[in-house]
């Protein structure tokens, strides 16, 4: 009887409609997605809008890429790559014509709703309530182990923080640096430390003439090994609570020899792009390159900017060549080639928007200079991993241009409207405060700033 009544709930017919769902489902399904993939290219195919527009389509000729941004580009210095370059730069076409950029402007999210932010961007912090909370248990909390090292070393001028106030583009290790050694998150119980500091400075490295670029990674190297051989605190973690700093992009380099470092160690840099390999988000840090000025720009109203954006600087990377190619001679847009006889903020404060384009690195200091001068930056650095993003909305006081929409960035520009802009140019004012090195250190500034993404981290470390 059990095997009859098994036999019999096996041949149980199903209706007609049941069986149709089945069969129309995965059918559906199927139909559904060839939809949606075939609206997504041709929304953001070239092939599709523009044919004649792909360099692919036409015949092969001698031209380099340089030609075919700028041609006859002979008045130019020769462009050189950075490590990152080399993949980066070469493989990004730029649109022929306005026209092609301003149909690529959708994609498949936009057509169907899908890219709403939720988050209101006018305000300069994800969760403000969060960042003050847990701010003031960091300020209260988190201790860092210097590893100690003695005035008359060897190498103290590149150990021990220096006594004076540091200038230059690169300095922002240096004025970590010493803002840490004078700050209250130092404590001389390693036990008791969250984090651990090796306080060498790449900077000074790649400056010394006993070490220089060609034995910086040996140094690095040797220095790991003296601390993992006298100090047990990197064997029980890999380095996992280790962090160093830099600010040249030398610093890509740095850490070659000793794999360990660079995949388990935090390293706290200037040169933060997702398209270097030995960077990894979330682990490393941003830190924000701040050339510091000695005096403060005085009055930053905005009615007296007057010009709708500015650049200068030398043509080192593709990414500038196009954007001289289509501005250098525009009335709105002020782009100069090279450096200006005059200061650089004069400039910065008569104009709305101040342009950061990708150079030789993905990093340059005048994102920092912009906000210093109470100008809007506009990031045209794709990849770039920008500093504080763990805690600031980089969308409430700066416009992101991708590379492709160089053509057409006035047009993004101006089509920002006026209300926009002015919360724009509100929250560059808010926000200034943590783009600032200040000695001694001042709550909320860079050196705050950068702690506190430090203390982020020190909850994903498992001794």
């Amino acid at each position: 009887m059990g095997k009859s009544s098994v036999y019999n709930a096996s041949k149980q017919q199903y209706p007609p409609t049941f069986k149709l769902f089945f069969f129309f489902l995965p059918l559906s399904l199927a139909i559904t997605s060839f939809l949606l993939i075939f609206i997504y290219i041709y929304t953001t195919s070239k092939l599709s809008t523009d044919p004649q527009s792909s360099p692919f389509l036409k015949p092969a000729t001698n031209y380099s890429l340089f030609d075919l941004i700028i041609p006859g580009s002979t008045d130019y210095e020769t462009i050189q790559f950075s490590i990152d370059n080399t993949a980066e730069d070469l493989f990004f076409d730029l649109p022929r014509t306005s026209s092609y950029a301003k149909q690529n402007q959708w994609s498949l999210g936009d057509l169907f709703g899908f890219t709403g932010n939720t988050l209101n961007n006018t305000e300069i912090y994800h969760d403000t309530d969060v960042f003050l909370e847990d701010y003031k248990e960091m300020n209260k909390s988190f201790k860092i182990f210097v590893y100690p090292h003695k005035p008359d070393d060897p190498f103290a001028n590149v150990l021990l923080p220096e006594d004076y106030n540091p200038e230059g583009p690169y300095t922002s290790e240096l004025y970590f640096k010493k803002a840490l050694f004078n700050s209250h998150f130092i404590t001389q119980d390693p036990n008791e430390a969250h984090l651990f500091y090796m306080p060498f400075s790449i900077l000074h490295l790649r400056h010394d003439p006993r070490i220089g670029p060609e034995k910086l990674q040996d140094f690095v190297k040797d220095y790991i090994f003296n601390i993992s051989h006298k100090y047990p605190f990197w064997n029980r973690t890999g380095g996992a609570d280790h962090f160093y700093t830099a600010c040249h992009s030398i610093s890509e380099i740095a850490m070659d020899k000793i794999v360990e470092a660079k995949e388990n160690s935090i390293q706290l840099v200037c040169t933060s792009t997702y398209f270097v390999t030995g960077y990894f988000p979330h682990k490393d840090v941003s830190l924000p390159q701040i050339w510091v000025k000695k005096h403060d720009p005085g009055t930053l109203v905005s009615s007296k900017r007057n010009r709708l954006a500015f650049f200068a600087g030398r043509v080192n990377s593709p990414v500038r060549a196009a954007l001289f190619k289509h501005w250098v001679n525009d009335t709105e847009i002020f782009a100069h080639f090279g450096g200006l006889e005059t200061n650089d903020g004069k400039e910065q404060l008569r104009s709305k928007f101040c342009l950061h384009v990708k150079g030789f690195e993905i990093n340059t200091a005048r994102v920092t200079d912009a906000l210093h001068y109470g100008c809007v930056p506009v990031i045209l650095a794709n990849h770039h991993d920008l500093p504080f993003t763990d805690i600031l909305n980089w969308k409430s006081f700066s416009v992101v241009v991708h590379y492709m929409d160089v053509p057409v960035l006035r047009k993004i520009l101006q089509g920002i409207s006026f209300e926009e802009l002015s919360w724009l140019q509100s929250n560059v004012m808010k926000v200034r405060k943590h783009f600032e090195w200040n000695v001694p250190a001042v709550d909320y500034d860079a050196f705050y700033m950068t702690m506190y993404e430090l203390w982020l981290r020190k909850s994903s470390v498992r001794v």
